[in-house]
Parts: C-alpha cells; structure tokens; sequence
C-alpha cells in the first residue's frame, strides 16, 4: 500500500505523526501537486479533524481517512478551478461548499471569503483548511443536536478545542 510507505516513512515507533510529520508525508506523497505544500497550520488543522482522543497525532487510519478526504476536496478544488489559476474566487468557493451539501447563509460564506482569501482568491492550502474546518465544526455541531432542531448547548471548554486544537 502506497500510503502505509509514505505514513511509515516519517511515522515515529509510536506509529503515530503529529502535525509537522503530517506535513513532511504530504509534501513527500505529491497530493498537493503543483500547489504550494500544506502549511503546518493546515496539518494542525487536518490532525485535529480525525483527533477524538487529543493527542495531537494521528494513526495510519486516520491518515487513510485524511486521504480520502482530500482526495474528494482536491477533485472539488480542479473542478471549481474554473479559469485554472491555481486558486478559487469567491463565487467557486459557494459552489465548491455547496457541492459538499453544505447551505450557509451569506454572512458566514463572505466571514470564510474574508478569513481565507488573499486578494479575493483561495489558494489550495487554505480551501483545505476552510473544508476541513468546515467540516470538523458540522461534525461536532450534529453530534450534539441530538434533538435535530440546529441548537445546541456547547461548555466553554468545548467552543475553546474546537477553535483551539490540541495538536
């Protein structure tokens, strides 16, 4: 398996990688492509996505599911690349988000624009740190909308680790 070899090249004997070993895999294994590399605050990001026991280090499982994500959101990433500039505008960040079934209102899609454009455009490491955050923070939301009704009662210790991982 092509994956194990890229995981166990930089896997420590605990056969576990933390955010800086995550990056080296990444860039060595090509996924990124021409992009620029994923920057170690993106990997802290992808970490803390799969982290459910806060160790700030992820298994080979959970780069085998970090894999496939990111395979998914580098497809979506070409596809939405319409012009092939290497980055998304505005427009093919809604359409990219919405493709992932996601429905935000305005207001929190132009808060993402802002957070995450350079000059009005998306480069590939931030479309993944704005997909994985994304995602992290549904996932976590719709496991406490256990009445299905989109509210929720969050401790302050929980809003801090989903904005602040530990990794």
């Amino acid at each position: 398996d092509p994956l194990h070899g890229y995981f166990s090249a930089v896997a420590g004997s605990d056969q576990q990688i933390d955010a800086h070993e995550l990056q080296r895999c990444l860039t060595q294994s090509g996924i990124a492509g021409n992009y620029q590399q994923f920057s170690l605050d993106t990997c802290r990001i992808m970490i803390a996505m799969l982290d459910y026991d806060y160790s700030g280090k992820m298994g080979f499982q959970e780069f085998k599911q970090l894999w496939g994500c990111l395979s998914q959101w580098k497809t979506t990433f070409l596809q939405y690349d319409s012009d092939r500039s290497g980055t998304c505008e505005p427009h093919e960040l809604y359409a990219a988000i919405a493709s992932f079934g996601y429905r935000l209102s305005p207001q929190a899609l132009n808060i993402m624009v802002k957070r995450y454009s350079d000059n009005g455009r998306i480069a590939f490491d931030n479309f993944i740190s704005c997909i994985t955050r994304l995602k992290t923070l549904t996932e976590r939301f719709q496991q406490r909308d256990t009445a299905k009704n989109g509210m929720v009662q969050f401790h302050y210790d929980d809003v801090r680790s989903a904005k602040f991982p530990s990794c």
